[in-house]
């Protein structure tokens, strides 16, 4: 063999090697997505498991999880990593998505949080963009809220939620709603929201607390 050919194959050797990311796993077990780049795919420094959601406010099964996926990060005090992917397909989401960030960023993330969850509540009712405008007009009226004449003047918060959407593509979903438990080195999908208790359970049971330091000073031997 000469020497171009025990390159090549050295190099065919070592490829697996070299590649980075993580085996999946998922709940049910062999329901998970074939996804193109999950490198973000990560608890945030500091902690030891996280919800990392991707979700569309037209979409049923998001309106299933909505609650769901909450009650689970305040019943385990993780983070939840919202992310917002309205699909090309549904004629209102983006605009709802947009509404849900101006609410985020000029009153707070609790009144996003609201937004979303009453969207989800009134998501047969709205067929159209001009329901969601007369929705979202009533839904600001109703919370002592006057609402801009221009929500988005700038584009700012389309900015925003296109930035998620791009990682969405990058992460290379196929469905809203997409939920992984992630840890800081591994992720688990969550493809029945009602097992994401279980995901999490098992996730923290992987990366245990790190044990409390002994900062006690013990006192001086006295002299003699």
């Amino acid at each position: 063999m000469n020497r171009i050919a025990l390159y090549a194959a050295s190099l065919f050797i070592a490829l697996p090697l070299c590649v980075p990311g993580f085996a999946q796993t998922s709940v049910p077990p062999n329901t998970g997505t074939a996804f193109k780049d999950t490198s973000m795919l990560r608890a945030p420094a500091g902690s030891r498991v996280a919800i990392f959601e991707f979700e569309d406010l037209e979409c049923p099964a998001c309106a299933h999880a909505f609650p769901i996926v909450r009650a689970a990060a305040e019943h385990y005090k993780i983070p939840l990593l919202h992310h917002d992917f309205p699909l090309r397909m549904h004629i209102w989401s983006l605009d709802a998505a947009i509404t849900a960030r101006y609410l985020q960023d000029k009153v707070s993330f609790q009144a996003a949080e609201d937004y979303r969850r009453a969207v989800f509540a009134s998501q047969t009712a709205i067929a159209s963009k001009e329901d969601l405008q007369n929705f979202t007009r009533r839904y600001f009226q109703s919370h002592g809220q006057a609402m801009p004449f221009v929500i988005d003047p700038t584009g700012q918060f389309a900015r925003e939620v296109h930035a998620d959407y791009e990682l969405g593509e990058r992460v290379g979903l196929t469905q809203t709603p997409t939920i992984f438990v992630v840890m800081p080195k591994r992720w688990i999908q969550v493809t029945d929201v009602n097992q994401l208790y279980q995901a999490i359970d098992t996730a923290l049971a992987e990366t245990p607390a790190p044990a409390a330091h002994n900062n006690v000073r013990r006192p001086a031997k006295a002299k003699r």
